[in-house]
């Protein structure tokens, strides 16, 4: 979050998107502290959608959840520079839309060319730890453009 702010500013949601944090809620759901603080502190911002989207939104929910649904078409709506969606369906449908999207990978790459990361493969690691799932070819990709690969020789 904090990478996200520092190359960003802050990072608007949909309310959908914060009712599936279940933030104020009972309970000890990972990162649900540091959420709660950049809500609180303006780094995440909540944002309703306009009216009239009952349409498109039923129908993208037949694909999608609904905070995924939610911030596509927020997405549209604000003409955002991107969207951070890491769930392929999903990314999928936004580029079919004609919305840029970007996933946590393309985050830690654009932290690192901006110093903001010595290296990647330790933060994959942790998530990876913490129950991230990343494919195997994804991580080797951002590896290698990240420049973390050892080559034949090295």
């Amino acid at each position: 979050l904090s990478l996200l702010t520092a190359l960003y500013g802050p990072v608007v949601i949909p309310e959908s998107v914060r009712a599936e944090l279940g933030l104020g809620l009972a309970g000890d759901r990972p990162g649900a502290k540091v959420l709660s603080t950049a809500l609180a502190s303006g780094a995440i911002q909540t944002r309703a959608m306009a009216q009239g989207h009952e349409t498109a939104l039923a129908g993208l929910r037949l694909l999608l959840d609904a905070g995924e649904s939610a911030a596509i078409l927020l997405a549209e709506e604000t003409g955002c520079r991107f969207l951070l969606i890491d769930e392929r369906r999903g990314r999928e449908i936004a580029r079919r839309r004609g919305i840029p999207v970007v996933g946590l990978a393309g985050v830690l790459l654009a932290a690192k060319r901006f110093s903001l990361l010595e290296s990647v493969g330790p933060v994959l690691a942790d998530l990876s730890q913490q129950g991230y799932r990343f494919a195997g070819g994804l991580v080797a990709e951002v590896l290698r453009l990240a420049g973390e690969t050892r080559q034949p020789g090295d």
